[in-house]
Parts: C-alpha cells; structure tokens; sequence
C-alpha cells in the first residue's frame, strides 16, 4: 500500500515537472519568436528608412541640368584681316570642347571661349584668361581676350547697355555692359577680382592699326539681377 503511494506521488511530481518544462518551452518559443518578429520588423523599418534616403539623395541630382553640346555659327568674316582669316581656317581641324560661348546679340558676335590665350586658341576663338574666374563661377571677374582684327573687331560698335549672354553647358546667363576703357597693356587692374559675376573682355587698341596696337580696349558687364 505504502509502496503504492509512493509510486503515485513520484507519479504526479514527475507529471508536473514535464507540465512545467512544455510551459517553459512554450514560453521560450513564444519569446523567441517574439523576438524574432521584433527584429525582422526592426530589419524592414532600417531598410524603408535606407531606401527613402538614397531616394533622397539622388532627387538632386536628377534635377540639374544637363550638359548640352556648345556650338556656334559660320562667324561673319566680312571685317576680319584676310591673315586673320588664314590664321582662323588652319585651326579648323584642330577639335576642341569650348568652355563657353559668348555672344553679343546687337553686334551679331558669336565666338566660342576656350581656356587659356595661346596663339592657337586666339585663332580659332577667344581666350579665357588665366587667373580670373571660371565660366560657371557665380562670383568673380571672368576675363576673356580675343583678336581686333578677327572675332572682337565688332566690340568697336559696343555702347554702355548692351546685352551680353554667356553660354556654358549646364546654363546661359545674361550680362549687361556698365563701363568702356582704353588702358595701358601693363594695366591689369581690369582683371581685378569682383564681388559680383563679371565679365570683362580684353581686345587690343585702335582696331585698324598696322603693326602691334599700343592700348588695350577693355568692356566690362555685369550680371543682370533676376
């Protein structure tokens, strides 16, 4: 009988502790699974937030402009000494990528600006001027050089007022001419750095005149406010 009992009781102890061990199991697996679902949900949320902010970061970039080919038309060589134009013609099979290309409306001007004023880029075009601001530059003098017997022989006709726009491959901007100056070749004080978008061209002086000009014709513009 005693022995009968004891086996019952071991019986029932034994069944509890099963019972208590699948409850804990259970709990564990429901907890582990719990945490499971927290970390996918915690996985999924980092990735939404990644993928927004990628997204965001590359809407600027869809909205700048985009690079356009600069081109220009036959210039007008009707004024140009016949040099000039022998000159201009040996370049034409030299290819190079213009930084801008100005033009000048009134005075029917188109000419393509490239870096630097060596001989080739004065015969094919005008110059951008070493040491002065760059073309895309939202501040600063931007000093370009050209020829008076070839492109900038119609800067003789320019007045104070007028219209200059410089093309570059993302925008056009507009520029309008505050002031005319003769100077000295050694007076750089015209390229002087300015606060505001300038433009200032550099062309020898008189236009008709044979040998080496003796005076520097300055034009200088400045931005138009929008």
């Amino acid at each position: 009988m005693r022995l009968s009992r004891a086996l019952e009781v071991t019986a029932w102890i034994s069944g509890i502790a099963l019972l208590a061990t699948y409850v804990a199991v259970r709990t564990w697996s429901a907890h582990a699974s719990d945490e499971g679902i927290e970390a996918l949900r915690q996985a999924r949320q980092q990735h939404s937030l990644l993928l927004a902010q990628n997204t965001q970061l590359a809407a600027p970039a869809s909205s700048v402009p985009a690079a356009r080919k600069l081109t220009t038309s036959q210039p007008d060589m009707s004024l140009w000494d016949s040099k000039r134009i022998a000159e201009y013609e040996a370049t034409l099979a030299q290819k190079a990528m213009p930084e801008s290309v100005l033009r000048i409306p009134k005075l029917k001007l188109e000419v393509p600006v490239y870096a630097g004023t060596s001989d080739m880029t004065l015969n094919r075009g005008a110059g951008l001027i070493e040491g002065t601001a760059a073309v895309e530059s939202d501040s600063g003098n931007i000093g370009i050089a050209a020829h008076r017997d070839g492109f900038f022989r119609p800067l003789k006709d320019i007045q104070v007022g007028d219209r200059l726009f410089l093309d570059t491959v993302t925008a056009t901007r507009e520029y309008q001419v505050t002031r005319l100056d003769i100077v000295d070749p050694s007076d750089v004080s015209v390229l002087a750095p300015t606060e505001d978008s300038t433009i200032t061209l550099v062309t020898c002086y008189p236009f008709y005149y044979v040998g080496s000009a003796p005076k520097r014709f300055i034009v200088r513009a400045q931005i138009k406010a929008d």
